[in-house]
This record gives C-alpha cells, sequence and structure tokens, in this order.
C-alpha cells in the first residue's frame, strides 16, 4: 500500500506512519500557548500512538465539526461516514487516518462532553442557606446549561443505550452518579445536621467528617465576605485533617434521601436542557432562575 499523505495530514501522518518525535503526555494534553487542548483533536484510535501536528489537528477539528453537525441534524443512527466527510469536505482516507469507524468517532466528541461536564461536577459550589448561596448555586446552573448546549447531541445519543453500546452508556452513567453526589455534598454540607450516609470504602467515616469541614469552611468563607463559594471538593479539601479527627459518625442527623433529591433534581435539570436543545421555545434565563429556586427549596426548605 503507499504511504501517500492523505489530504489533511501533515508530513510524517500518512497511513500507519507515526510521527518523527512523540511528545511527553503533559505536552500531548497542552496545545499552543499552554492551554489545554480539547481531549478529542488527539482523534480516534488509529490517531493514538502518534503526536498530530497543527494540520492534522486542523483536520480532525473539521472532521468533529462536521460530525457534531450531522448528528445533530439527524441522529446518530442515519448518519454514516459518507455523510461527515461530504460536509468536512475531506476523503474517506483521511477520515479513517484518524478514526476507526463512526463509533470511534463518536467516541472522541464523548470524550470533550465527558471532560466538560467533569469539570462543572467538580465546581459545584457549597450552596448556604442564604443569599450567597442561591446565588452560587445560579451560576452553577448556568454554567451546567451552557455546557449541556455545547454538547447537546452528544448528549441525546448518550442516553439512548441501544444505540451506543453498554460501554460508552455506563460511561455518561458512571458521571451522572458522580455529579448527584456531588450535588448532594454541595447542598447539604452547609447544614449543620448533615450527615453522609455510610458507604463503603469511608474508612470510619472520614468522608462524613470532612463534608462537616466543609460546612465549616463554607461558613468561615461567608462570614469572611468571600465573592465566591467555594466548591465542595475544595472545601471538602482544605477541612480534610479536620474532618478526619470528627469522622467517628458522632451526633449528627442521617441525610435521610439526600441523595434521591440530588437525582430528582439532576434528573429535571437534564430533561429542561433537553428541551432546550431540540428548540422548544423556552425562556433560558428564566428557566435558570425557576431551576435554582426549585433545587434550592428542595434541599433548604424551612
Amino acid at each position: 500500500m503507499s504511504r501517500e499523505v492523505f489530504p489533511g495530514a501533515a508530513s510524517g501522518e500518512a497511513e500507519g506512519q507515526p510521527a518523527a518525535k512523540q511528545a511527553t503526555p503533559a505536552a500531548r494534553g497542552r496545545a499552543g500557548g499552554g492551554r489545554p487542548k480539547r481531549p478529542s483533536l488527539g482523534g480516534g484510535r488509529p490517531a493514538q500512538d502518534r503526536e498530530l501536528r497543527a494540520q492534522g489537528r486542523q483536520t480532525v477539528r473539521r472532521l468533529l465539526e462536521a460530525g457534531l453537525a450531522e448528528f445533530d441534524e439527524r441522529g446518530f443512527q442515519a448518519v454514516r461516514v459518507d455523510d461527515i466527510v461530504r460536509r468536512a469536505r475531506t476523503s474517506h482516507g483521511t477520515f479513517y487516518l484518524y478514526f476507526s469507524n463512526k463509533d470511534d468517532f463518536f467516541k472522541a466528541l464523548l470524550r470533550d462532553a465527558l471532560h466538560d461536564m467533569g469539570v462543572i461536577t467538580d465546581a459545584f459550589p457549597v450552596v448556604t442557606r442564604n443569599d450567597a448561596g442561591r446565588v452560587a448555586l445560579r451560576q452553577w446552573v448556568h454554567t451546567f446549561c451552557e455546557t449541556y448546549a455545547a454538547h447537546a447531541a452528544v448528549i441525546r445519543i448518550l442516553s439512548q443505550a441501544d444505540v451506543v453500546g453498554e460501554e460508552v452508556w455506563g460511561d455518561g452513567l458512571q458521571l451522572l452518579f458522580r455529579l448527584a453526589e456531588a450535588i448532594t455534598q454541595g447542598m447539604t454540607a452547609a447544614s449543620p445536621n448533615w450527615q453522609a450516609p455510610a458507604r463503603a470504602g469511608d474508612a470510619g467515616g472520614r468522608a462524613s467528617g470532612r463534608r462537616g469541614a466543609a460546612a465549616r469552611a463554607a461558613a468561615a468563607g461567608q462570614a469572611a465576605g468571600t465573592d465566591q463559594a467555594p466548591s465542595a471538593g475544595e472545601a471538602a479539601g482544605a477541612g480534610g485533617a479536620a474532618g478526619d479527627e470528627a469522622g467517628g459518625g458522632q451526633a449528627a442527623a442521617p441525610a435521610g434521601h439526600a441523595e434521591l433529591t440530588a437525582v430528582a433534581c439532576l434528573m429535571m435539570l437534564e430533561r429542561v436542557n433537553y428541551l432546550l436543545s431540540v428548540e422548544v421555545r423556552l425562556p433560558r434565563d428564566e428557566m435558570v432562575d425557576r431551576l435554582t429556586a426549585i433545587i434550592f427549596a428542595a434541599f433548604h426548605s424551612p
């Protein structure tokens, strides 16, 4: 087979030919200017063993944008590789230089969606029972809606387990429960009567203690007049040592159904954003206000 360089591939990126120099893992995680690059820009399985050059990344970006537009308009099952390369104005050879097939291509788009949703999961704030807590929650809901909108087509496909397969669907489900746990922690960490339910691996209630420390860190931040609420994870980390001392599971009331409440709130967030993503005419800002009010009341009602 000829080692011809396909359109869009830089020298050294012909089919089956790795780039001359492999970058370090740290370099792979960065694009120009030191900014983190999109996870998808590394391409799919055929591109994983080589560091793509600028022209190769541009080709991958063009393919991804074309495929995302096709999925958004027609759904996953109706789209073929032919449709993606036609829209990207490139060749089948170029597509298969970077992706094994349509499933491999979708997984690259999914990496971006899971990455961005993971970032906002880690950023869920400690929501205190006052105006500052409500403001912090509204800002997070707004960010969630923006992130969902950016990946709406991928998230819609991900929700169809029969389309994407159990392995891919499982990645989304894992993130869903991680986000529900972050909501539970952030919405209840500032409550003096909350204690995390026992979990395997909590090692003597240390996680509960850290969440109690998160409440103290959040309260201290509010008392000091800080402009931005810490994330639940940041507050827990800041109070980790104190939490370990308090981790014996003493004196706090059980969480009850806090995690189920978090799952219900998350399902509501997802469904509202799904409707927004399919162009149902809902007022976005007003929906953010209402979602914030409902979640806040669900955990902080008198």
